[in-house]
C-alpha cells in the first residue's frame, strides 16, 4: 500500500512527531511505501491567493474554486500545490497527522487543505461523497489533544470528538470521495506520564498494523438524492 502522511507540527520533538515517526517505521516493517510531507519542515505556503495560479481564466475577478478547476486542467497551478496534488494521487492511505488548535487543525494544514484539495480533481459539479475524485482511496486523522475522553462524550463538556471533527472527516475527506477510517485520537498528552505515552504509541501502532479490518465512517450516498439533490422518496 502507498501512503501518504501530512504532518503538521513545529516542534520536531512533540509527540505529534512521535505518532508520525512511528507511523513511518511501522508502515515501512510491514512493507507499505510511505512519503512524507512535514509542513514546517517544507515551509509550506498555506494562504489561497491569485499567486496559485500561473494562468487565470478570469483576470478581473477571481472565484478559487473555477481558478482552481482551470489550473489543473491546463497544468498551470503553483508548482509546490501540484507536487502536493501529486502526491494524493500517488497514495491509497492518507494520514493527516496533527495538534487539535481550538477544536480543529493547525492553520497551516487548514490551508494545505485549502490549496491542495483542488476543484476538477478532488471535487467538482456532483462528483462528491462516494462519486467524489478520490473515490477509492482512504484517509484518517491522527491527532493529539489535551483533553481528557470523558469531556468529548454526549454528555461531555466540549461535547461529541465526531460532531467537533465533521469538517475535516465529513466536510473535507469524506466529501472528495475518500473512504475515511474512524480517527485515532492521542488525549490529554501534555498531562501523561511517559508510561501513559508509551501506551498511546503501543495503541497506535496496533492501529497502523490492522487498517485493513478498520469500517469506515458512513457518509451520504449521491445514488440516495435525486438530480436537484432532494433525498429520494
Amino acid at each position: 500500500m502507498k501512503i501518504l502522511i501530512v504532518h503538521a507540527h513545529y516542534e520536531p520533538q512533540s509527540f505529534t512527531t512521535a505518532l508520525k515517526d512511528l507511523a513511518v517505521e511501522t508502515l515501512v516493517a510491514a512493507g507499505h511505501e510511505v512519503r512524507v510531507s512535514d509542513l514546517y519542515a517544507m515551509h509550506w505556503n498555506p494562504v489561497a491567493s491569485v499567486a496559485d495560479f500561473g494562468e487565470r481564466k478570469n483576470s478581473d475577478y477571481c472565484t478559487y474554486a473555477l481558478e482552481q478547476r482551470h489550473g489543473f486542467e491546463n497544468g498551470s497551478l503553483a508548482p509546490d500545490v501540484l507536487a502536493e496534488v501529486e502526491k494524493v494521487d500517488w497514495c491509497d492511505l492518507l494520514i493527516l497527522n496533527f495538534p487539535i488548535f481550538w477544536f480543529s487543525v493547525p492553520a497551516i494544514m487548514k490551508g494545505w487543505i485549502d490549496r491542495v484539495f483542488v476543484s476538477g480533481r478532488f471535487y467538482g459539479g456532483k462528483r462528491f461523497y462516494d462519486q467524489g475524485g478520490m473515490t477509492g482511496k482512504r484517509a484518517m486523522l491522527a491527532f493529539t489533544l489535551g483533553g481528557q475522553p470523558h469531556m468529548f462524550g454526549i454528555e461531555g463538556i466540549h461535547g461529541e470528538i465526531d460532531l467537533m471533527l465533521r469538517p475535516l472527516l465529513r466536510g473535507a475527506l469524506g466529501y472528495a470521495g475518500f473512504s475515511v477510517l474512524p480517527p485515532f485520537a492521542a488525549y490529554h498528552v501534555p498531562y501523561l506520564s511517559h508510561e501513559g505515552r508509551q501506551q498511546i504509541l503501543v495503541d497506535y501502532q496496533q492501529r497502523l498494523l490492522t487498517l485493513d479490518t478498520l469500517e469506515p465512517l458512513r457518509f451520504p450516498s449521491m445514488g440516495d438524492f435525486d438530480e436537484r439533490l432532494y433525498p429520494k422518496a
